[in-house]
């Protein structure tokens, strides 16, 4: 993971820094609650059993939507992330398989590229569209609540079954025949029989132009309801947008959520790599890519990413992974060679590497977390980036640092724990991770981290604030309240630093996905006057 700067290092990195409660480690599953009474009495296929070992191997289950059905329950009980790749693609790596064994009781054979292409999108369509696939297998059903009490294996092969019927093009009878076989052999052959019936009835539904789905009507609280479940998104998120942005826009919103994501490569030039070397790499690897319009040391690609990872260039340090956006937030900043910075969030360190990059050996980023694993990624990154010598890591909490701190540096970064409501495109799980009650304790950090990165600019210097959200509260507000409790400073307008289309009236920086084609992102700079 540290070697390959890969989707949490990264791509994730730079999906930007949400809040510590939605980047946990991958961790041993456990049981979840949603097991019918017979899985609790006694290990059963489709149970999270550590303890089950076998060496069984199935020929006959289709290799991609087992896995996808195993990953999709890790992601949604184990705290594994949606978009975590290793070098080989292959989620998490060579113990994909032994995560299908434990979990359903057999081995498929190994996944080839097209099943891996197929796995990446299906967990990551099946995530997105969780709330619509839900609506529609519970319409389907004959209880009401059958779908609060089905098991969960159970439950992720008819989502992956319902995905790849109203969603993918794929031969739908042979969606039907393999999801039966994996419930049957994983499970029992009456799972078998049910996933049968309603994938089946979905199909008809489907070619009739019928599906179940709600109407636009009544007040705006059911009209809310009925939009999350269209566009499937959480009900908080449809208000909150709807009242920032009016309806079309937060539709539009939701479309670009729901899209499949693109990624940017930056060019490491510390390591003398250039935009037109990267693009030779790029064009070796027969990867599509297209220049970026705002950094000159940018690249986007829209498929291709496991190629890239699977040639070594991340390993190698000669690119990573960031989106534009991010990458417009270090213009903000504009590091130059010889300054005193401090990234106050640093880890794992995308804008600190590339800010580094930008020193040419002269100066000093001194990198502060309060996640000791994830310094430890970025330490080992920027040797592979060979920016080692301009890094400084410590391991503290901001706050307790910067009350201890005396010395002070010509530029601060503040890149906040936030929601991440600007990345949700590319973190697919983020949105049934975040709840409306953590906007009010990640605003109530931010300020704290505000005022503490404050102590660490010397006068005349800069403070940028910056999130990976586009949520004004968060955003606009926090720089206001700011401002009110810190009268030494004022903005700077960032017009100086990033393209005209991303200033805002009040001089900040701003990504809006669906106008950039970009991840969320915001930056206010801010300058020490006294």
């Amino acid at each position: 993971m540290a070697q390959v700067l890969s989707f949490r290092v990264l791509i994730s990195a730079e999906t930007h820094r949400t809040s510590s409660s939605s980047s946990s480690n991958l961790k041993s599953l456990k049981m979840p609650k949603r097991v019918s009474k017979k899985s609790t009495s006694a290990p059963r296929k489709g149970s999270l059993n550590p303890l089950h070992k076998t060496q069984k191997l199935n020929l006959e289950v289709s290799p991609h939507r087992a896995v996808s059905a195993v990953r999709l329950m890790r992601i949604e009980f184990g705290g594994a992330f949606a978009d975590l790749l290793n070098e080989k693609g292959k989620g998490s790596g060579d113990n994909e398989m032994g995560y299908v064994e434990r979990t359903i009781g057999f081995r498929t054979r190994d996944l080839d590229a097209r099943d891996l292409r197929l796995v990446t999108d299906i967990v990551g369509g099946t995530i997105r569209w969780r709330r619509y696939l839900d609506h529609l297998i519970s319409s389907l059903c004959r209880a009401e609540n059958t779908i609060k009490s089905m098991e969960p294996l159970l439950l992720q092969i008819l989502r992956v079954g319902s995905y790849e019927i109203v969603k993918l093009d794929m031969p739908p009878y042979a969606v039907v025949d393999e999801n039966v076989r994996l419930a049957k052999v994983a499970l029992r052959p009456g799972a078998g029989n049910m996933v049968n019936a309603i994938l089946r009835k979905l199909i008809l539904l489907k070619e009739n132009d019928t599906l179940p789905l709600p109407k636009l009507e009544g007040d705006d609280r059911a009209q809310a309801r009925a939009l999350a479940t269209l566009y499937s998104h959480p009900v908080w998120m449809v208000r909150r947008w709807t009242k920032y942005l009016g309806k079309e826009e937060a539709i539009r919103l939701m479309e670009w959520n729901n899209s499949d994501p693109s990624f940017s490569l930056r060019a490491n030039t510390a390591k003398g790599i250039s935009r037109a070397d990267l693009v030779t790499k790029l064009n070796s690897l027969e990867v599509p890519h297209e220049p970026s319009l705002h950094l000159n040391d940018f690249v986007r690609i829209k498929t291709g990413l496991q190629s890239v990872i699977q040639s070594g260039l991340l390993k190698e340090g000669l690119c990573s992974v960031q989106d534009e956006s991010a990458g417009l937030i270090v213009s903000v900043v504009d590091p130059q060679p010889g300054e005193s910075i401090i990234d106050c969030c640093a880890a794992p360190g995308g804008k600190t590497l590339n800010m580094a990059s930008r020193l040419s050996g002269q100066g000093m980023i001194s990198a502060v977390d309060i996640n000791k694993g994830r310094l430890r990624i970025l330490k080992e990154t920027a040797i592979s980036h060979q920016v080692d010598d301009v890094i400084n890591i410590i391991h503290a909490d901001l706050r307790t640092f910067a009350e201890n701190n005396t010395v002070k540096c010509d530029k601060v970064l503040l890149d906040a724990p936030c929601s991440g409501l600007g990345v949700l495109s590319k973190r697919a799980d983020l949105r049934w991770n975040r709840k409306l009650e953590d906007m009010e304790e990640l605003k109530n950090l931010q300020d704290e981290l505000f005022d503490a990165a404050s102590i660490l600019v010397k006068p005349g210097g800069a403070l940028v604030y910056s999130t990976c959200s586009i949520d004004p509260e968060e955003n606009e507000e926090r720089v206001a309240a700011f401002l009110l409790r810190h009268p030494e400073f004022s903005i700077d307008p960032v017009d100086r630093y990033v393209p005209p289309d991303f200033v805002t009236e009040r001089g900040f920086y701003f990504s809006n996905p669906v106008k950039h084609s970009l991840d969320g992102a915001f930056a206010a700079r801010l300058v020490r006057v006294t």
